[in-house]
């Protein structure tokens, strides 16, 4: 038994943020039924690169999933959309603000049919305010959020994260928000709309700089590897490679001159706790960088590991998949599509003693499954499901 294999999610979503989030509930067991346009997820289209003729982006994203294909603008296609809504827990979408509503698809129709069903919207800035009806992708709220401003080389310009972390931090708010209203469903019996905005999400990791120019009034710019609250906490050249170093409290600090042969750094008054060493931090960093010049990250990693002093090298992507403990604990999943053959996904990030997450099925093909859903959720048989292929109403 899985923990979500009695909730049914009825999945609009495209692009990133909405199919995020119910991977995530997918991979703990929830029956995940991607309703796709005719024209299919936009995301179908994007690559290379590609698995076979499919999208990396799309199999990796979209394993333990089922597609059909609806076209809400046919009657028909409306009426069976709600026909899996009265049988459905949660609803999730992603499109622009007010699409659902004008489609007659919203929050309060579906509501009207069942009470109890959890409906999740995600969009760039919100279900309200001045800029709830710009369009808007991950780069966009990354952008308008702060998050670039703060992200890049010290007195550079900000840049874009390297993963779209808007759009996966709005959809694992997404996912906790479902979670949050099945709680409070099972306490209640009432469903409820939830509302996820990606700006919004970007603020919650941004909290800690946002309360620090609430204090002091200096607004935060990128710092490159560094950080500006402690240190030292950042990359440094070595012989060899570059190492990343973290020493996050006064006790490693004292543990940490000795190993690096520079005892006197312990008590040097510019250096002796972290606000001397905020205040001196050109100095110290130009010190510690020559020290990590006399040796190869190996011997550093030799010298320092042992000790428990947090330190790690700076990984390609190839040499991650490879990582020997992400071997050990078997990270990557493989599975077999239908199209893509043998294919690799990060499998669940979260680890239940008694009832781990699992990838069950590989990303569906457009419309793979849309007969199979009709039979299996609303009873329908094949005569019925061969008339609404002809009348346009479903695909697939």
């Amino acid at each position: 038994m899985l923990p979500l294999d009695d909730v049914t999610v009825l999945d609009l979503s495209h692009a990133l943020a909405g199919p995020f989030a119910s991977t995530m509930l997918g991979d703990f067991g929830a029956r995940v039924i991607k309703i796709e346009p005719p024209t299919g997820d936009i995301a179908r289209a994007w690559g290379p690169p590609f698995y076979g003729s499919e999208p990396s982006y799309v199999v990796g994203l979209h394993r333990n999933k089922r597609s059909m294909v609806i076209d809400f603008k046919h009657a028909e296609g409306k009426e069976l959309f709600f026909k899996l809504v009265e049988r459905a827990d949660v609803v999730l979408e992603n499109y622009r603000v007010g699409v659902m509503d004008k489609l007659g698809l919203g929050y309060e129709a579906a509501k009207a049919r069942n009470p109890r069903i959890i409906y999740c919207s995600v969009s760039g800035f919100g279900q309200s305010g001045p800029y709830r009806d710009r369009a808007a992708l991950d780069l966009i709220l990354q952008a308008e959020s702060g998050m670039m401003s703060v992200t890049g080389e010290d007195g550079g310009r900000g840049v874009r994260a390297g993963v779209s972390i808007a759009d996966m931090t709005a959809g694992m708010y997404a996912a906790y928000g479902i979670m949050l209203a099945l709680h409070a469903r099972g306490r209640t019996g009432q469903g409820q709309q939830i509302d996820v905005s990606m700006l919004e999400g970007q603020m919650s990791l941004l909290q800690t700089m946002i309360g620090a120019y609430l204090a002091d009034g200096q607004v935060p710019a990128p710092m490159g590897t560094a950080y500006k609250a402690l240190l030292p906490y950042q990359t440094f050249r070595t012989k060899s490679k570059d190492l990343a170093l973290a020493v996050g409290s006064e006790k490693l600090w004292k543990d940490f001159c000795p190993l690096i042969g520079a005892p006197e750094m312990t008590d040097d008054p510019r250096w002796h706790n972290n606000r001397a060493r905020g205040q001196n931090r050109a100095s110290l960093i130009a010190r510690l960088q020559d020290i990590f010049l006399t040796k190869t990250y190996e011997e550093w990693e030799a010298i320092l590991v042992p000790a428990g002093i947090p330190m790690g090298a700076i990984n390609t992507i190839d040499r991650v998949v490879e990582h020997p403990q992400v071997r050990a604990r078997n990270v990557l999943v493989e599975s077999e599509h239908p199209t893509a053959g043998t294919v690799k996904v990060v499998g669940p990030p979260v680890r239940l003693s008694e009832t781990p997450g699992r990838v069950e099925r590989p990303a569906p093909l457009l419309g793979e499954h849309t007969a199979a859903v009709l039979r299996e959720h609303l009873g329908l048989d094949d005569a019925e499901i061969e008339r609404l292929r002809r009348s346009g109403a479903i695909h697939g």
